[in-house]
């Protein structure tokens, strides 16, 4: 069904590229603005997919919504492409370019060398990456202020545990990733310095059985609450605590980038997330490129102040104590008193300061 899919999709590509040759909007010979109707966005997913429930998801949430409410039609105003291996990002990029799609997004750092690749070969065309910064004059880059909402979800771990022990699983290592891990230990460390917090890596954001080994090791040691930024991979971690508190385990986990409170249920084992609005950012550059106002080249980034981070709206398992601590942390970070590292020299900075 996939494979019949993606043909469909390819051969409307080409389609769309004989016709977008044939002719030009009157309009545009003109110099003036491209009819709403004949705005296209294109989307381009890593290797986790659109329904990975994290930061694909939310993307294609945004450009959807914008889609509706501009009035354009699905597969064809507004798409996506679905990578399912690391080759396919350049191809599925030049595919949106080549049928003259006004602007296209590539999700996820890992899609770095693709779209500068893209960018070069297609100078006329607009492209946004989200979670790196491609200088290129075409490519608006999408960043987001990961720290600070993982400073907070640290918090909510470090005053829920009651082993003292928590864990951070992430994806693959990177500097990106690294800016949940030192974050979410931050915050762990601003309630309780001396709570021992455990982090691995699994070098994928798609490997659910990794995910759930990890998870594992981590429970078994002790930890009874894990914040995952690891993409698909994370949903091992959900499947490794569902199946403990079947057995009456009290474990926790904290989800990343969407509210993921249903993907605990029904055993119930979301304790919060770390929500970070990449359907916002999306909505607004594809509102930019659309109105004309979109600046090529402009690093956009998005943190507590420009409600682009934050936690998840679901609380019933996040105590009130915990809930007013994070109020009175976000109101330091916000006025600017709470610096929230985001490498680990600046980690390292920071917990010296607690010792103080």
């Amino acid at each position: 069904m996939k494979k019949k899919a993606g043909l469909l999709l390819s051969l409307t590509l080409a389609a769309s590229t004989v016709l977008g040759a044939c002719g030009t909007d009157k309009a545009e010979e003109k110099g003036g603005d491209k009819k709403a109707s004949d705005f296209k966005v294109g989307m381009v997913t890593d290797t986790g997919g659109v329904n990975d429930k994290s930061f694909n998801q939310s993307a294609w949430e945004g450009l959807t919504k914008f889609g509706k409410a501009n009035g354009l039609k699905e597969n064809e105003g507004y798409r996506y492409l679905q990578s399912e291996k690391e080759s396919d990002y350049l191809n599925n990029l030049n595919k949106f370019s080549e049928a003259k799609f006004d602007i296209t997004f590539g999700i996820g750092f890992l899609m770095a060398d693709a779209i500068g690749k893209a960018a070069d070969q297609a100078k006329d065309s607009q492209f946004a990456i989200v979670d790196m910064v491609v200088d290129k004059p075409n490519v608006t880059s999408i960043v987001f202020k990961e720290n600070e909402g993982s400073f907070l979800v640290g918090a909510v771990a470090a005053m829920t545990t009651k082993s003292n022990k928590i864990g951070f699983i992430g994806g693959v290592e990177s500097d990106l990733i690294k800016k949940f891990q030192y974050g979410f230990i931050a915050g762990a460390k601003a309630v309780n310095p001396n709570i021992e917090v455990v982090s691995q890596y699994a070098g994928d954001f798609n490997n659910i059985a990794k995910g759930t080994q990890l998870a594992s090791t981590m429970y078994g040691q002790g930890v009874d609450v894990i914040y995952h930024a690891a993409g698909g991979t994370g949903n091992g971690v959900f499947t490794e605590a569902k199946n403990r508190k079947k057995k009456g385990e009290k474990v926790w986990v904290i989800g990343v980038d969407r509210d993921q409170h249903q993907e605990g249920m029904p055993e119930n084992v979301t304790l919060t997330s770390m929500v970070k609005r990449v359907d916002v950012a999306v909505e607004e550059v594809a509102k930019e490129a659309k109105e004309g106002t979109l600046k090529g080249g402009a690093i956009k980034e998005f943190g507590l102040k420009d409600k682009g981070i934050d936690i998840a709206e679901t609380t019933e398992n996040v105590s009130k104590e915990a809930l007013a601590k994070v109020e009175e942390f976000k109101k330091q970070i916000l006025d600017g008193q709470l610096k929230v590292p985001a490498t680990e020299a600046e980690y390292k900075t920071y917990e010296a300061s607690l010792k103080k």
